[in-house]
């Protein structure tokens, strides 16, 4: 038996999310078009044959305005450690610049072997690439380069294949029927806030959190309340919407999409609720879930 941990590493909004999701064949990790999406690094986990990949899909590393983004590069950094493969991801249609030159020199740190993986190729002619590759062979010594588009599934199988190369002969970190690392409440409160992300606007996601007030099964359906944490009374204005309009599309897209994940009936009520600055106050970084600095 084999097994690898292989970490997607890069700057926001690249793309790594949803080739995480791409290669499990299924929804796991959240996606918007905004960067910053995802905050906590989430496994997800891979089987073939005999062989286990478990692909941790990192928050991008990005310049942190308040602790809660001092805590996102700082699980992004530890992810980065104790692994057998970085694969960074970049986003051909993006310029390389400075965020990219600092997201090499914490690699280089590592010393780990690392293959690049170039996304959104399909929105880019072949000739239009080279370039970018040659820039980023100069950068660093890349073991692999491989061209994907995680959004239209394509070269995933190649890009699995070579990430198969890296995996050890070990024991299994999780059972056949184990996706990811994360318990159920943390996959709903997700969805839930990618929600936020998709139907708001500029910088109004960014200061929200969401968490499980209360969860329970009856019969052949879960009861599910939840609240959304703002840090200005503005911000509730705007997610709870005129006349409660925006709520309620929340609500509604959210619960369509825990229905999915559970496979069941579920019954949704989101409050949205006020705490003032609380991305950068300890106690309510580590309520919310997210450990101090």
């Amino acid at each position: 038996m084999k097994s690898g941990f292989i970490s997607f590493i890069g700057r926001p909004n690249v793309g790594k999310s949803t080739l995480l999701n791409s290669i499990l064949g299924t929804k796991l990790a959240i996606t918007s078009s905004k960067p910053q999406t995802t905050r906590d690094s989430i496994q997800g986990v891979y089987i073939d044959g005999d062989v286990q990949l478990i692909f941790i899909d990192t928050p991008g590393i990005h310049k942190p305005k308040n602790k809660l983004g001092k805590y996102i590069n700082k699980e992004a950094y530890n992810n980065m450690q104790d692994t057998n493969l970085l694969a960074l991801v970049v986003d051909v249609t993006e310029p390389f610049g400075r965020g990219d030159e600092f997201v090499l020199e914490k690699m280089k740190e590592t010393g780990l072997p690392a293959i690049l993986v170039l996304n959104k190729v399909d929105k880019m002619k072949r000739e239009e690439v080279l370039p970018i590759i040659e820039t980023y062979q100069s950068k660093y010594p890349f073991e692999h380069i491989i061209p994907v588009s995680a959004l239209k599934q394509e070269n995933i199988k190649e890009l699995i294949k070579v990430m198969k190369e890296y995996a050890k002969e070990d024991f299994w970190y999780y059972d056949e029927n184990t996706l990811t690392n994360k318990n159920m409440n943390y996959l709903i409160t997700e969805r839930i806030r990618e929600k936020i992300f998709r139907l708001t606007e500029e910088e109004i996601p960014y200061s929200t959190a969401v968490i499980i007030e209360h969860m329970e099964k009856k019969k052949n359906a879960y009861y599910i309340i939840a609240n959304i944490i703002v840090d200005r009374d503005a911000v509730k204005k705007i997610i709870v919407g005129r006349h409660g309009t925006k709520i309620k599309e929340i609500g509604i897209k959210s619960r369509e999409d825990i229905e999915e994940l559970l496979q069941t009936k579920v019954y949704l009520e989101i409050f949205v609720k006020t705490v003032k600055k609380w991305r950068d106050q300890d106690k309510y970084l580590t309520e919310f879930g997210y450990e101090k600095d």
